[in-house]
């Protein structure tokens, strides 16, 4: 059922204001709407408004527009390309049939905007639950310059420049006053007995993790299918108490142990449902959307959220900022493809999608909303890539026409859109069969 319902909010709801786009611009611009369908397949029901067909259709995974005068086939000359009666879209300057093709991925750009500013608004900015706890030092690294002052774990930071703190938001904020201001002055509690310690802000600025670990506990959300955690039987909500024998107190001491694993397998302790439970987890080498490689074996913790309260402006600039960050990331990602540094066995195709969407669902809201906005912008760049039979390829098909002045044969544009079909069947059906073998309940 969450998967259902994944499937209809994430990837649904998204196709279907990538298409209200169209509509609305192709209306804008006088071309007649036969059909605006909720949904694929056949008509359940609906009404007509004017000339256009609103109806519900069997498959409510997504929708479509019908414009008059889209389908090349409907045209009888196989040497020019006609006009059209004045409502139709072949009727329209190039212009405007770009701006139509250019509206989908449009709506698609915005829509992360609204998505996560109206929820940053409503409900506030999410951060990690942890920021409002105590700092309880745990996991410390030798370099750390409170582990070279004599600080240990399980010490409790109590002020941070003379200004009592008791939480890691708090004291985070005064680190980064550090790299400006040049010192830290920090009072610790040693079972009952208080010192005072001093960091410098270069100490700060050259160490990692300058108060050990965060209290994240070794808690686990859903798995990735397919994966060695999922392989293994590890379940959503287990607590990894111990890996190999050694006490795993958070879930950073587990992540530790398995990028630094070598591969070796992983005798993993859980505590599930009040009793213990053995596991053994065989990592693998593997990249992630960064191209980054490590050993890897497909698990998160669970997400506890707090939520601090936005101005409608702080919102948008949040949602905006993200945004680009997203984008930023997904050309990132689009240039690896194309140089070979990125697999493309590591895309997801509609089955690794609705996967995801369900895990998003059961996560709750913030998930949700993520993915949304996720699978928006995605659909909004990827179809203004210049690909035959996406909205980019139309865009540069017309392009094309207005510098030459006059259009293409409609047998030239019969094959160009032909060839875009073949190779994104071929595309999507190999990244398909990649998610499936992903999801088989294969043993390593």
């Amino acid at each position: 059922m969450n998967t259902l319902i994944g499937i209809f909010l994430v990837l649904g709801v998204m196709i279907l204001v990538h298409e209200w786009g169209h509509f609305i611009v192709a209306r804008f611009f006088g071309v007649r709407v036969d059909v605006f369908s909720i949904g694929f397949g056949p008509r359940l029901f609906g009404f007509k408004r004017g000339a256009t067909d609103y109806r519900i259709s069997a498959l409510p995974l997504g929708g479509y527009v019908r414009m008059a005068g889209q389908d090349l086939s409907e045209v009888d000359s196989n040497d020019v390309a006609p006009t059209g009666a004045p409502d139709e879209l072949m009727s329209k300057p190039r212009w405007q049939r770009a701006l139509i093709s250019f509206a989908g991925p449009t709506v698609n750009l915005i829509m992360p905007l609204l998505l996560l500013g109206g929820f940053y608004a409503i409900k506030g900015l999410p951060y990690p639950s942890y920021l409002d706890k105590p700092i309880v030092l745990s996991g410390l690294p030798q370099t750390s310059p409170l582990a070279k002052a004599g600080v240990a774990d399980g010490d409790v930071v109590v002020s941070v420049n003379d200004v009592p703190t008791s939480t890691w938001s708090k004291a985070n904020s005064y680190l980064l006053q550090a790299a400006q201001d040049g010192v830290l002055r920090l009072k610790i509690d040693h079972q009952g007995t208080q010192k005072v310690v001093e960091i410098k802000a270069t100490d700060v600025r050259e160490t990692d993790r300058v108060f050990g670990n965060p209290p994240i506990p070794a808690l686990v959300r859903p798995v990735d299918r397919g994966m060695p955690a999922s392989r293994a039987g590890l379940k959503r909500g287990d607590l990894i108490t111990s890996v190999n024998g050694k006490p795993v107190r958070n879930w950073f001491d587990f992540y530790e142990i398995i990028t630094h694993s070598n591969g070796q397998v992983l005798n993993t302790v859980v505590k599930r449902n009040g009793s213990e439970t053995n596991l053994t987890i065989h990592p693998v080498w593997n990249k992630d959307e960064e191209g980054v490689s490590a050993w890897r074996i497909g698990v998160a913790p669970e997400g506890d959220w707090a939520f601090k309260p936005m101005t409608l402006s702080a919102s948008v600039k949040e949602a905006s900022d993200e945004t680009l960050g997203a984008s930023v990331k997904l050309f990132g990602v689009i240039g690896r493809l194309f140089s070979g540094k990125l697999s493309v066995r590591q895309l997801r195709s509609f089955v690794g999608i609705a996967a995801l969407a369900g895990q998003a669902v059961e996560e709750g809201p913030v998930d949700v909303i993520n993915m949304m906005a996720m699978i928006s912008l995605n659909l909004g760049i990827l179809n203004l890539l210049p690909i035959p039979i996406l909205d980019g390829g139309n865009i540069l098909l017309l392009t094309m026409e207005g510098i030459r002045r006059r259009d293409f044969s409609l047998a030239f544009k019969e094959r160009f859109v032909q060839v875009g079909l073949v190779f994104l069947l071929v595309f999507f059906a190999y990244v398909m069969y990649n998610d499936v073998v992903r999801l088989l309940p294969i043993h390593s």
